[in-house]
């Protein structure tokens, strides 16, 4: 592991105008649509106390022939907000034509995307671009779309390095293959890491793409917090079930409001762990089971092909029976019960057989 470093040290403060404190939430639409759309999301959330306002105009899409944003159309839209409301205004940003123009519209903060973090050529091309504009702004990178915490911190580092101060982090998650509880794996470790090497570093969660639902947002927004996050940045839209994109992860400014109203910032002074604090560690792990449980099931899957090929009997129950009494042996030398360690096993168990029989049977899951 890497000594934290000491490059990075003269950070400036993010928002320092706004006199914020923690958690700093920035929170807008995935895409803004329209200027109706725009203004109407924009002003339920400034009556709900926000200050900084995200609006999505270029969005980067896997596959061609998507909703890639309105584009430069919408930069007056956001100016208006930033007239109409007083919010500050950001956006994403992925290239040097991106940059000139969202700084033209008086743009007061602007984002990098997963997609554009993970490559260098990109990353240097938008650090030349506010190096050359001369303005001072907050620049936020999203982690790459790949678990890589090296390549996270080189694009950071583009853009310190092209003498912006006012620079913070987003962990979004990390794609993956395959369906999981969440649409980014969280793989919290990773920005843990980073702030223990760059600890004067801001940093920001996004519940939104690591949820992928809206219903995990809240759980996600408070697990960020109990890891001294400073901030969220949430997709919020004034109808988000008639969002143009990501609208499963979206939610209303009302329900924003009661999301934030409902987190708990811990007292870093406080000596004991209160029990909302232990309940929030019992969650972290259950979400952890069920992504070990679904990575052991892909696991049997293969092993069900394997058989399938060599025509194998799906059950092995020598293998089972030696199985059991290992994990039941380890699992009361780490205080557990037999029966307790037994019910398990059979459970996953059963579960595995009836997937490998599936393959087997090739009957599209009725066995």
């Amino acid at each position: 592991m890497e000594k934290s470093n000491n490059d990075m040290k003269d950070l400036q403060p993010l928002f320092p105008e706004l006199h914020l404190t923690r958690p700093i939430i920035i929170a807008g639409p995935c895409s803004i649509e329209s200027e109706e759309q725009t203004l109407s999301t924009a002003k339920e959330l400034a009556k709900n106390g926000i200050k900084i306002f995200r609006g999505g105009i270029w969005k980067p899409r896997t596959s061609p022939g998507g909703f890639e944003g309105i584009r430069e159309i919408g930069l007056p839209w956001l100016k208006k907000v930033k007239e109409e409301t007083g919010l500050l205004i950001s956006t994403e940003v992925a290239n040097k034509t991106h940059v000139e123009l969202a700084l033209d519209a008086g743009v007061d903060m602007v984002w990098i995307g997963a997609r554009t973090s993970a490559n260098p050529f990109a990353m240097q091309e938008i650090a030349d671009a506010l190096k050359d504009s001369g303005k001072d702004l907050p620049v936020l990178v999203k982690n790459p779309v790949n678990p890589d915490l090296d390549l996270w911190i080189g694009a950071l580092k583009r853009i310190y390095n092209a003498g912006l101060r006012r620079l913070g982090a987003i962990h979004r998650g990390f794609s993956t293959y395959g369906k999981h509880l969440y649409r980014n794996l969280p793989h919290w470790h990773i920005p843990i890491e980073l702030q223990r090497r760059y600890p004067n570093l801001p940093l920001f969660c996004d519940p939104s793409h690591i949820s992928g639902k809206r219903e995990l947002i809240a759980s996600v927004s408070q697990q960020a917090l109990d890891m001294n996050f400073d901030g969220l940045i949430i997709e919020s839209h004034c109808n988000p079930d008639a969002a143009w994109s990501d609208k499963n992860q979206q939610v209303s400014p009302d329900v924003l409001n009661v999301i934030i109203n409902n987190l708990v910032v811990r007292d870093e002074t406080s000596s004991t762990e209160s029990l909302q604090s232990l309940r929030q560690q019992i969650d972290r792990i259950n979400d952890e089971l069920l992504e070990l449980l679904a990575k052991r099931m892909r696991v049997t899957c293969e092993i069900g092909l394997y058989k399938k090929e060599h025509k194998m009997p799906v059950i092995q129950q020598n293998r089972y029976n030696d199985l059991m009494e290992r994990l039941v042996k380890n699992g009361e030398e780490l205080g557990m019960s037999a029966e307790f360690i037994r019910n398990i096993l059979v459970a996953i168990h059963e579960e595995s057989v009836r997937q490998q029989l599936e393959i087997v049977n090739g009957n599209n899951g009725k066995i």
